[in-house]
């Protein structure tokens, strides 16, 4: 199985983020884009494996760790990573220290049970495109009035499944481990 770590989101989010796929598409001339129902953060990508178990005590332990309890995280801004073969163009995250606490902890578990994890600095982004081409007349200016603030409440990471179904890049939950139900300040 081809696993990552992710925060999902809310259909409202969903809805809002996927217009400005829609929006970013009229500008492209090659891409490949991120479906409505595929949108999610990241966590930790662990890749193939056949060690759901593990996982699953990864996360349970980095949850407790981290002492991860709900949060609010804001979506918005607008940027790309360059990349030879087309940009990957992306929706940002606003920092929040719980979410950097529990993604790290979630690296140090799943090393503990010997997953290599990528240990770059995290920099949480919701990817609307990869592959993408842009003709000349696009400025990010563009976009970035399409995308406003949002803010959500994260109640749970899950593991999600990547797989191909009929041809389709399919994203499904197959755990989740509950943040804890504290006041939000």
């Amino acid at each position: 199985m081809r696993l990552f770590i992710a925060i999902t989101f809310s259909e409202e989010i969903k809805t809002s983020l996927y217009h400005t796929i829609e929006e970013l598409q009229k500008y492209t001339s090659s891409g490949s884009f991120t479906t409505r129902e595929n949108l999610h953060l990241t966590l930790n990508f662990i890749g193939e494996t056949n060690r759901l178990e593990s996982v699953k005590q990864s996360m349970n332990r980095a949850v407790m760790k981290a002492n991860a309890h709900r949060l609010q995280i804001t979506i918005g801004g607008f940027g790309k990573f360059k990349r030879r073969e087309g940009d990957i163009y992306w929706v940002g995250v606003d920092e929040e220290m719980t979410l950097w606490r529990l993604q790290k902890e979630l690296v140090k578990e799943l090393d503990t049970e010997g997953f290599t994890i990528d240990d770059r600095d995290f920099k949480p982004h919701l990817t609307l495109g990869r592959k993408v081409t842009i003709g000349n007349s696009f400025t990010p200016k563009l976009l970035e009035d399409t995308i406003l603030p949002m803010t959500m409440e994260v109640q749970k990471i899950s593991l999600m499944k990547s797989e191909r179904i009929q041809g389709k890049l399919t994203y499904t939950e197959i755990y989740h481990v509950e943040l804890e139900n504290t006041q939000l300040k």
